[in-house]
């Protein structure tokens, strides 16, 4: 929690100007009752009306005074605690940002949306509540206590026996509540995942017909997270009658003990009402600390949930000293005896994989499920790092290179596409900011989803709907093709991108991008044999091994694993051919 607090640092004149405020605002309210006293036993007993209008036009300047500090002080408060939050909010998305996929993977997406969002506001709020109290509360405690017992020394030990009771009470609150508030943002964390799983395949779900089942989950969920709820407001409902129960019974002493004071002289009945005021004042200083004290948890856990973000070291990252290729060399790149293994995997994912292509080559990976295909093209715009062997683009190993550098060489078209919310123009341009309009539209005639985007009313300006659910998975694919070509990288990475084209599209498409790409290398993950025939090399994985390198006739000859998948998808006459 302190860690987090030393950002407020900027805002430190802002919060100067906070807590000078409240002090104002404090000392003057603990100076009304004293004025108060004065109209009642100088004025009202005496029966002098000019004293009581003067001080009571006085009084209300003081009242006034107190209530335009509160005001500012409350604007400066909500302020600074906002633009904190805000800084805040964009160290935590920096730092996601710099993230591998492993950490992804580890703290998990929902958790990290959780943490950026509903912890950072745990936090605002006790930023918010702090500024206003921290200096408030112990004022008008501790001159509240010093005017009181100014007023009256022996009915002031009236007040020193109710105050341990309801420090004690806040105490014990806050231990209970404490472990609490950590199980609600972990049961949180449990909610959004499963709200967000349930969403994003929302299809899947009714083409099962499993709405009852995620039902079930949802409210297990739910059912949780309010259990856990209800047990800590319980605790905290016995803080505000307690803490009233005290207060009360306090005022209820202190009148019946000051009754027997005013009789026997020793207090009058004007300095009794300030005394009442005064105790009031440290009475409900104590229930504002109980107030802070009830946020404190949550916001610690909070913190700590946020801090365990900010803490968390990438594990890629760039070295400290970074390599540039040669002008003269563009789109090279090498595997050499690269192994690699996921997080707490049993055995590795690829194993000893070696080779060479450049530019103007086309290279296809071919294989079956779970070979090792996406796994390998990962690691070329280092998403994950190797675990032996290096990988080099134009001679240079990506681990002495920045990341930046490094992808900016890259033209990526994943697996599963993704369009983002904007229009289309803007996500053909996520791969180039500065693409002009010929730019644009070559790269969208390139990728065969031009004719397309001239058929729609908007043309490329067309709203893309979050995730791209107003687009086939076609059409999302070609948008996708076209967000890579634009950028005009030295090294295109196609994985499995052609999956849901036609093989009329496909064809098109693959003798539009032979023109595009003839100068850049090309890297092509696909399922299909009838998409990487002419490949120049393809290489065959099994079980993340390599078990052959050549091209379509190379390999038929001398590769099993090949001659297995070419046969379960040519027909006899084409393996002939």
């Amino acid at each position: 929690m302190l860690e987090l607090l030393k950002s407020l640092k900027p805002y430190k004149w802002a919060i100067a100007a906070t807590l000078t405020l409240i002090a104002l605002q404090s000392l003057a309210q603990l100076y009304l009752p004293n004025l108060m006293s004065n109209i009642v036993d100088i004025g009202i007993m005496n029966n002098d009306i000019a004293y009581i209008l003067k001080m009571g036009g006085f009084m209300l300047m003081v009242g006034g005074l107190a209530a335009a500090c509160g005001i500012i002080a409350g604007y400066f408060s909500s302020r600074t605690s906002a633009h904190f939050a805000m800084r805040l909010r964009s160290r935590m998305f920096s730092r996601i940002e710099s993230f591998a996929l492993h950490e992804f993977d580890t703290v998990g997406t929902s958790s990290l949306i959780t943490r950026t969002t509903n912890d950072v506001t745990q936090v605002q709020q006790l930023v918010n509540m702090m500024l206003r109290i921290m200096v408030r509360a112990p004022m008008m405690c501790i001159g509240g206590v010093i005017m009181a017992v100014a007023k009256d020394p022996k009915l002031s030990l009236v007040v020193l026996v109710a105050m341990p009771f309801l420090t004690g009470t806040i105490i014990l609150i806050s231990r209970k509540t404490m472990p609490l508030f950590r199980a609600i943002q972990q049961k949180i964390d449990k909610l959004n995942q499963v709200i967000r799983e349930q969403l994003a395949g929302v299809r899947v779900v009714r083409a099962f017909n499993r709405n009852s089942y995620e039902e079930r989950r949802f409210d297990a969920a739910n059912r949780d997270l309010t259990s856990t709820a209800v047990r800590v407001q319980r605790i905290m409902a016995v803080m505000g009658p307690s803490t009233s129960l005290m207060m009360n019974g306090t005022i209820v002493a202190i009148i019946w003990a000051g009754g027997w004071r005013i009789e026997s002289g020793g207090i009058q009945i004007g300095d009794l009402m300030a005394f009442i005021q005064y105790v009031t004042h440290i009475m409900f200083s104590l229930s504002h600390a109980s107030m802070l004290f009830t946020m404190l948890p949550r916001a610690a856990v909070s913190a700590d949930r946020i801090n365990q973000v900010l803490r968390l070291e990438p594990s890629i990252r760039d070295a400290t000293t970074t390599s540039m290729p040669q002008q003269h060399q563009r789109g090279y790149l090498e595997f050499r005896n690269v192994t690699f293994s996921y997080p707490g995997a049993e055995k590795p994912a690829l194993e000893n994989v070696s080779f060479r292509t450049g530019p103007g080559e086309v290279t296809a990976i071919l294989g079956g499920t779970g070979s090792g295909k996406s796994t390998l093209v990962n690691l070329i715009p280092r998403f994950y790092d190797v675990d032996s062997g290096s990988i080099l683009v134009d001679g240079v190993d990506i681990r002495n290179m920045r990341q930046e550098d490094l992808r900016a060489r890259i033209g990526l078209v994943p697996q599963k596409a993704l369009l983002f919310t904007g229009t289309i123009a803007d996500n053909i341009r996520y791969g180039k900011e500065d693409a002009t309009d010929e730019e644009m539209i070559q790269a969208a005639q390139t990728a065969q989803i031009a004719d397309f985007i001239e058929s729609l009313k908007e043309g490329y300006q067309t709203m893309v709907s979050q995730g791209g659910v107003n687009f086939s998975g076609g059409q999302k694919q070609r948008l996708a093709i076209a967000r890579a070509l634009v950028r005009k990288p030295e090294i295109y990475i196609f994985d499995d991108s052609f999956s849901a084209l036609d093989l009329k599209t496909d064809a098109r498409l693959r003798a539009a991008l032979r023109k595009e790409t003839k100068d850049s290398t090309v890297i092509v993950v696909a399922q299909r044999i009838g998409t990487v025939i002419d490949a120049d090399r393809i290489i065959v994985l099994d079980a993340g091994k390599v078990a052959g390198i050549g091209t379509h006739r190379e390999l038929l000859a001398t590769c099993q694993v090949y001659r297995e998948i070419a046969a379960s998808q040519l027909s006899e006459e084409e393996l002939a051919s």
